[in-house]
Formats: C-alpha cells, sequence, structure tokens
C-alpha cells in the first residue's frame, strides 16, 4: 500500500535561522585570522535584540556586533517596521574564553592524535531518489524557499514579500519506496500588510502557485518535474495574515533547526546541532564525513539508500565504532557489519583526519547555516573578511567539500563494483 512522507524546511530569514547563520559568521571570522580558533557560539535574536553566548580560544579579536548586523542586513531585515532591523538592534555580547577543562581534552603534542571535542553519535545518509542523493522532500522544501528568497530579492514579480517563511512538502511512495507524486505542498510566507485581507491571501496563493512553482520545477529533471501533478493540494498561508513575523513574532535561537538541517526526517540524527562549533567540535565534523561516506557509497552502486553513524568519547580520537545500514537496499553480497569494517579501513574517522580531509579549518560556515547542511553544491569561492583594525583577508575556499564524489572509484575497487 502506498505511503506517505514529510519533510520541512524554512528560510534564512526564520528567527532559528538567522540565529544560526550570525553564529556561523561569527565561526568564519575566528577561522579566517585564526584557522585554529576553537569556537561554541549561541545566538538568541527576538524584538530589536540580539544575546551572543559561548566560548572561545583564539588569537584574533572581533567586532561580534558589526559581523552579527551584516547577517541580518543581508538577510533583509532592513526596515524598522519588521521590529528587527541590523542598524537599530542592539546586539549584546557575553562570549568568554573557552574552558581549559574541555580543551586539554582536544589539543594533544602530535594533532593527529587530537581528541574529540565532545561525546555522542553522528550520523550521515544517502539516498539515489535525487540527483544531489538527497531526501526528495526535503530537497523541494530547500527549493521552494531559495527561490522564494530570489523572487523576494528581485521584487518584480512579487514586490510584498517579507523575509520569514517556512515550507513543507508530503510526498506518495509506491510500496518499493519510488516517489509517486506530490501529495501536499504548505508554504507560510511573511508578507507586507494588504487593506483587504481575504483579496491578499488570494493573491498570495496565485502567486505562489503561478510563479514560484514554475520557477522550482524548470530546476528538476524530468523525473521529478512529473511529480508535480494537477492533484497537489495547496496550503498557502494557512492560518490567514502573516504580516508580524521573523525574530518579533518568534524568538529564534541556534541549533533548534537540526532536522532541517540534514535529511528532513529521514536516516535519523544524533541531536547536536552543527551551526555556532568549529570543526573540533564532532557534532559537526562528524556529521558531515558520515554524509560524505553515504553518499560516496551510494554514488559508488555499494546501495541505493545508506545511513552511516559514528560515535565518539570526549578527549578520545579513535571513535567507537562505526555502524552501516544499507535498509536492504545493498548490491555487494555482503552484511552491513562487513560492509562497515571495509569502510572504517577506508575513512580514517579521527577528528584531525576528517579536519584534514574535508578541510573543515577554513571559513566556510556561514553558507551552510541556511537551506541545509547536505546536499550542497561544491563549489570555490572568494570571501573578504575584515578586522576590527581595519586588516582585509581575502580567501579562497572550498564549500561543501562532504558532498564530493572523490572516494567513487576507490569504494567500486574496494567493493568489486
Amino acid at each position: 500500500m502506498p505511503y506517505l512522507f514529510t519533510s520541512e524546511s524554512v528560510s534564512e530569514g526564520h528567527p532559528d535561522k538567522i540565529s544560526d547563520q550570525i553564529s556561523d559568521a561569527l565561526i568564519d571570522n575566528f577561522l579566517a585570522f585564526d584557522p585554529q580558533s576553537k569556537v561554541a557560539c549561541e545566538t538568541l535574536v527576538t524584538t530589536g535584540q540580539v544575546v551572543l553566548a559561548g566560548e572561545v580560544k583564539s588569537n584574533t579579536y572581533l567586532d561580534v556586533q558589526k559581523i552579527a548586523r551584516d547577517v541580518i542586513n543581508r538577510i533583509g531585515y532592513v526596515k524598522g517596521e519588521y521590529m528587527f532591523d541590523g542598524s537599530s538592534c542592539g546586539v549584546l555580547s557575553a562570549i568568554h574564553d573557552q574552558s581549559p577543562d574541555i580543551n586539554q581534552g582536544v589539543d594533544r603534542t602530535s594533532p593527529e592524535e587530537q581528541g574529540a571535542g565532545d561525546q555522542g553519535m553522528m550520523f550521515g545518509y544517502a539516498t539515489n531518489e535525487t540527483q544531489n542523493y538527497m531526501p526528495l522532500a526535503l530537497d523541494v522544501s530547500h527549493r521552494l524557499l531559495k527561490e522564494l528568497a530570489n523572487l523576494r530579492r528581485e521584487n518584480k514579480e512579487i514586490t510584498y514579500l517579507r523575509p520569514d517563511a517556512k515550507a513543507q512538502v508530503t510526498i506518495e511512495y509506491s510500496d518499493d519506496n519510488v516517489p509517486q507524486r506530490i501529495k501536499t505542498i504548505v508554504i507560510s510566507t511573511q508578507h507586507d500588510e494588504f487593506a483587504d485581507e481575504p483579496a491578499m491571501l488570494k493573491k498570495i496563493k496565485e502567486d505562489l502557485i503561478s510563479i514560484l512553482i514554475p520557477r522550482v520545477k524548470a530546476q528538476l529533471i524530468p523525473e521529478i518535474q512529473a511529480l508535480f501533478t494537477d492533484d497537489i493540494t495547496y496550503h498557502i498561508n494557512p492560518t490567514g495574515k502573516f504580516v508580524i513575523g521573523g525574530p518579533h513574532g518568534d524568538a529564534g535561537l541556534t541549533g533548534r533547526k537540526i532536522i532541517v538541517d540534514t535529511y528532513g526526517g529521514k536516516g535519523a540524527h544524533g541531536g547536536g546541532a552543527f551551526s555556532g562549533k568549529d570543526p573540533s567540535k564532532v557534532d559537526r565534523s562528524a556529521a558531515y564525513a558520515t554524509r560524505h561516506i553515504a553518499k560516496n557509497m551510494v554514488a559508488a552502486g555499494i546501495a541505493d539508500e545508506v545511513l552511516v553513524q559514528v560515535s565518539y568519547a570526549i578527549g578520545v580520537a579513535e571513535p567507537m565504532g562505526i555502524y552501516i545500514n544499507t535498509y536492504g537496499t545493498s548490491k555487494v553480497d555482503l552484511k552491513d557489519g562487513v560492509i562497515a569494517e571495509k569502510i572504517q579501513k577506508i575513512f580514517d574517522m579521527r577528528p584531525y583526519a576528517i579536519e584534514q580531509r574535508l578541510k573543515l579549518r577554513n571559513p566556510i560556515y556561514e553558507e551552510t547555516a541556511a537551506y541545509g547542511h547536505m546536499g550542497r553544491t561544491n563549489e570555490v569561492v572568494q570571501k573578504t573578511f575584515v578586522s576590527p583594525d581595519g586588516t582585509s583577508l581575502t580567501l579562497d575556499v572550498e564549500l561543501f567539500t562532504w558532498e564530493k564524489l572523490d572516494y567513487v572509484d576507490r569504494l567500486k575497487k574496494e567493493f568489486d563494483l
């Protein structure tokens, strides 16, 4: 019997995502001027206020207020009527030195023996149902909101959009786990005030269905475009008016959208957030490393769907273990436990090795903090950072290294594919 699966995404203007982006902008600036920085920073946003808190061990000094304001303005909170804007909001910093009790468990005389920054388990997941090896419902949800943000910035076809938004997509699957159609799309978008509320709701629904949906469909391969049938149920701003939004509508906190950040409820999640953490924190680095493994395994044809788990003890370099689940889709005549043993020999999962393999001590994190950390485009970009004393630093950095398919050939050889 067919079944339904739903995933959601939130826009860069969602309060929790504002917090994530500020926290990761701080990470990037610390790493740009001191790549060995150890940082764990949290952000709270609410009406007219930003609160920064956390621990830092770094040789650089930053103007954290300016960094926070720049992020808020870039997202689009630039008007006083939003009750939260980058130029006028208060920014309180309560960032202090990192505890030496924690740091002694991470730093080692030999970098290769760097201990894990915390205990815990991390998961990576991949599926062949999309070209970027991501779950379809989440991929479409992200695309809807990225394109909605493009429309907002263009301010031509749709001129009333504000930064806060959410999307949710429900997919109908066959018994053999193949997507059959998109059953439901839910979009809630913040907007300017309208004089006539019924006319407003009608206008927003018509614009999103006739302008946004075709632009998203055009990005997709024909097989997925065919899932956009005339029978989709649309819920557009189902509560009605959505003028009050952003941090004025709801407080935002770093790390509250970890399922949006990963696989939309598919696979699994170890519980640790990513944003605001430097790569010595395995919550972040090992989650990227397990995604890298899972994606390369599926691309190599080992299985149609793969879940990878790794676990650590704080201060210990070697992981406690690696777990593989192919959900019965394995294309090789090996048990999942044997596959895991082979994977453990190919991928060095010590924290330092992960940092080096994926180039994680670079300022690459602000881009991860909206529209998902996984399934993104691996590319090299140029970024410029300015310190409080006016020093300007321009770097070429490689984004989303964990999305590279650079182990496919090696995996094929190891598994005789």
